[in-house]
């Protein structure tokens, strides 16, 4: 692993001005978007597999999981539980099962788009116990900032399906963004640097962390009564 990776350079400083409108434009209203067929039959292959391994285990989920080094891990840590890990790049998603020949059982790759998947859950009523995010794209540039997940419209969706949510980013604003999101639907975040202990959960952790970066975590508990 080369300790090359350069931190993230934005134009923009702090949380975005305009964070508070769009997240709160987000919240009137339901997203309307087309699901993509692809989408759906991921989430069935998801659904099938579930009812398959007992749907009255916990079900986690790992978004954006890439060659899915973090989804074996959670998988592993948590073996009573389900895990999805959920990447829209078939290629990595080839790369990852080159990489893990034998995952754990309680473990399912699914290729789709984060957006439709998310909604699908949300519209299915499942509950999850622990929603993972480590490193999505932060969209460095100011003018980005509804292509970040809590800017798009999707962001509801990401509340709804519950559980302790967990974001990782070695860009602190993203974070910070994130933390205002949660606060504007009265949900208290914890953001702080990662404690490094063992392990790295991903490939991106272990090159920012070679290269001396600051990795930051937020958690928060989205847990319905």
């Amino acid at each position: 692993m080369f300790a090359n990776s350069r931190a993230v350079s934005s134009n923009q400083s702090g949380v975005h001005v305009d964070l508070e409108k769009v997240v709160r434009r987000h919240l009137a209203s339901a997203w309307r978007a087309p699901i993509a067929d692809h989408d759906r039959t991921a989430f069935e292959q998801a659904r099938a597999w579930r009812a398959d391994q007992g749907a009255d285990r916990p079900l986690m989920l790992d978004s954006g999981c890439g060659t899915g080094r973090s989804s074996v891990l959670l998988a592993q840590t948590c073996p009573e539980a389900l895990v999805i890990g959920v990447d829209q790049s078939a290629n990595r998603l080839e790369r990852g099962g080159r990489r893990w020949l034998q995952p754990p059982d309680n473990l399912l790759f699914l290729r789709a788009d984060c957006t439709g998947l998310w909604r699908l859950v949300q519209q299915a009523g499942w509950q999850l116990a622990r929603h993972q995010i480590l490193y999505p794209n932060p969209w460095p540039k100011s003018a980005h900032l509804k292509r970040r997940w809590q800017g798009h419209p999707v962001w509801p969706s990401v509340l709804a399906l519950g559980g302790e949510l967990e974001l990782r980013s070695n860009w602190p604003v993203y974070l910070e963004e994130v933390q205002a999101a949660l606060a504007i639907s009265e949900i208290d975040a914890v953001l702080a640097p990662l404690a490094v202990d063992g392990e790295a959960a991903t490939d991106f952790e272990e090159k920012y962390l070679a290269s001396g970066q600051t990795v930051w975590q937020l958690t928060a508990s989205l847990a319905r009564d």
